[in-house]
């Protein structure tokens, strides 16, 4: 089971400082207002496994209520697995502080590295809470529970803007349900498609991909940073459409920027990608597999 508890980039929709058209139809209630990008999955036990931690984790966790067991404090986290060190990815970590267990996180290490100097989340959880990290490295399935593991892959792009030097980019999740021979991959930041990571989605029933831009000069067009999609690590849709379209799996795009059309029920976007069978994911969307 996968549950989309965030589908938008940082800032969300509406992005409280954007009056762009997109932003000003949400506050219209003309489209769906969406938190920043996290997902939950299980398989057979109660308790989830977060894909990052948005700055909006605590209305997000209301999705997941955990089961009666007559506790007090009983979290429905299990744990939380890091794509890459980005706020609108990490922040919400900071929300989970008064957990009553030592908070258990995977990551690279160049992740565990960032949040530890650049941007000390870990160091001051672990006053709080306590932290048992283990490290995701490129290539390697590691063990979340019995019956889920999750193997990490490169995905491009660069260190966030706050770890100025340093040299590493962002990270796609594979999540097999040994169980049920279940295959999930996850790639909310993607520099660009490569043969590598086509083949690798074709091998899973499910993607979830990153769908923040629809055309590579987004931002810029609209005078909204100096930046474009490729700047920021994130190949846009349109370049990508034709490769996702080919997929077999189910294909579901995640983390959508405030400013991408593709939200708006009318537009010509949207109307090509639901022709080509691809997804826009929404918050609280549930994909059972």
């Amino acid at each position: 089971m996968i549950r989309v508890l965030g589908s938008a980039a940082g800032g969300g929709l509406p992005q409280w400082n954007c009056h762009c058209a997109v932003c000003e139809a949400a506050r219209r209630g003309d489209v769906r207002p969406r938190t920043q990008s996290t997902i939950a999955f299980r398989s057979g036990a109660d308790r989830w496994f977060l894909g990052n931690a948005s700055p909006d984790l605590r209305q997000q966790l209301s999705m997941l209520a955990a089961r009666g067991t007559g506790e007090l404090r009983r979290s429905p986290v299990a744990g939380i697995v890091l794509t890459d060190a980005e706020i609108d990815h990490t922040a919400g970590l900071l929300l989970l502080r008064e957990s009553s267990e030592p908070l258990r996180i995977w990551s690279t290490a160049e992740v565990h590295r960032a949040l530890t100097s650049d941007y000390p989340l870990l160091p001051m959880l672990d006053r709080y809470c306590g932290v048992e990290w283990t490290e995701l490295a490129f290539g390697q399935r590691v063990e979340l529970a019995d019956d889920l593991d999750v193997e990490a892959f490169p995905t491009g792009g660069d260190a966030p803007l706050y770890a100025p030097g340093a040299d590493f980019g962002a990270a796609g999740l594979t999540i097999r349900d040994r169980a049920g021979g279940v295959q999930v991959t996850y790639a909310p930041a993607l520099a660009a498609l490569t043969d590598e990571i086509v083949a690798r989605f074709r091998a899973s029933d499910c993607v979830l991909v990153d769908g923040t831009f629809w055309s590579n000069d987004e931002l810029v067009a609209l005078g909204l940073s100096r930046r474009d999609a490729a700047a920021m690590g994130h190949a846009p849709l349109d370049v990508n459409l034709e490769a996702l379209s080919s997929l077999s799996s189910r294909t579901v795009l995640v983390h959508i920027n405030n400013t991408n059309p593709i939200v708006l029920g009318d537009s010509p976007e949207r109307a090509l990608l639901e022709a080509n069978g691809v997804e826009i994911a929404h918050d609280g969307m549930e994909i059972a597999l």
